[in-house]
């Protein structure tokens, strides 16, 4: 499973950011538990001003666990 991932459409970029916690944000379109420290947040952007403050501190996050830091 990769840690951050997108996929472009024609008309928008699908992606997700798996995080050591859940984060509740009504710009997920789907969050998914596969551990206790590894929940995938699915996200949907329809234009390049939606990668505001809040996105940047998912892949932040999401960083972070793929550099396993949210095991120590």
């Amino acid at each position: 499973m990769s840690f951050a991932a997108f996929t472009p459409r024609r008309h928008w970029l699908d992606g997700h950011v798996v995080l050591a916690e859940r984060l509740d944000s009504p710009r997920f379109t789907k969050i998914e538990v596969y551990s206790p420290r590894n929940i995938l947040h699915a996200f949907r952007l329809h234009t390049p001003t939606e990668i505001d403050a809040e996105v940047i501190d998912w892949l932040t996050r999401a960083y972070a666990v793929g550099q396993q830091h949210h095991l120590t």
